[in-house]
């Protein structure tokens, strides 16, 4: 599927979109740039999990972790990861396990844990102009903007 947004609000409105239809166990893997927008389409897709907390970059804590929705959202930066492994020694497994969605950014860096991951592509196309191409997940069928 792909998507073309003009502002940040039409990129959280496909992220609200995507998480209104998400099954337990889902993960996530964002890939772009910085600035591509993919905290904003995370600012979506809690808000399509019902969550209603304030949606942050996890860039120095990790993960942040959002629990008021229909499925608790962990939401994890890999940036400063090297490699998987390091991934599985902050705990990766106890998340999978703990029946939410996993949205990763930076999902490159630790690739080989991504398995089975919807991969969710954002280009950034102009100022605010994005494409946004979700794979994965056949399942999921064309989300109702």
């Amino acid at each position: 599927m792909e998507y073309i947004t003009n502002a940040p609000e039409q990129t959280e409105a496909v992220g609200a979109a995507l998480g209104k239809i998400l099954a337990p166990g889902a993960v996530i893997a964002y890939r772009g740039d910085l600035g591509a927008g993919k905290t904003a389409f995370t600012r979506g897709l809690a808000r399509g999990l019902g969550c209603r907390e304030l949606v942050t970059s996890p860039t120095y804590t990790i993960v942040n972790e959002y629990l008021g929705g229909r499925l608790p959202l962990f939401h994890f930066d890999m940036y400063r990861l090297a490699s998987s492994d390091e991934l599985w020694d902050i705990g990766w497994e106890d998340y999978l396990d703990r029946g939410g969605v996993c949205a990763v950014e930076w999902s490159e860096n630790v690739a080989d844990a991504m398995e089975g991951a919807i991969t969710v592509t954002i280009e950034k196309l102009g100022e605010n102009t994005r494409r946004i191409i979700i794979e994965g997940g056949d399942h999921l069928g064309d989300l109702s903007l």
